[in-house]
C-alpha cells in the first residue's frame, strides 16, 4: 500500500477551494477534499506584512501522487506562489488509509 499524505493548501475563497478540490477528486489525484473556510493569514509578501481571509483545503492522497497533485494545484490556483505542503500520515485507521490508496489512481489516459 502506498503511504498516505495529507496536502495542506490555502485558497483565496471557498469557491476556489471547491473548484480545486473537486477537480483533484474527479482526476483521482485526491481521495477526498476538506474545505475549511474562515482562516485569517498574516504573512510577508514583497517586503510588506499582509493579512487576509483565506480558506484551507486539505487533500488526502498518496506519496507517489504528491508531485502530480502539486503541479495540478499550481495550474488551477490563482496565487503566484500557492501554499501546497505534503504532510506525512503516521498511522491511523488501516481501512481508511487503504481507501485513500484505492481512490487515488491518478488521471486515466484519454
Amino acid at each position: 500500500m502506498n503511504e498516505a499524505r495529507f496536502i495542506y493548501v490555502t485558497c483565496e475563497s471557498e469557491e476556489q477551494a471547491r473548484t480545486i478540490g473537486r477537480s483533484l477528486v474527479e482526476e483521482r489525484l485526491a481521495a477526498c477534499a476538506n474545505i475549511l473556510p474562515g482562516m485569517e493569514s498574516v504573512y510577508r509578501w514583497e517586503g510588506k506584512i499582509e493579512t487576509g481571509r483565506e480558506t484551507v483545503l486539505i487533500l488526502k492522497t498518496t506519496a507517489d501522487l504528491v508531485p502530480s497533485l502539486t503541479a495540478r494545484v499550481k495550474e488551477l490556483h490563482d496565487y503566484e506562489v500557492p501554499c501546497v505542503v505534503a504532510l506525512i500520515v503516521d498511522g491511523g485507521n488501516p481501512d481508511y488509509l487503504s481507501w485513500i490508496s484505492e481512490q487515488t489512481t491518478g488521471p486515466t489516459p484519454a
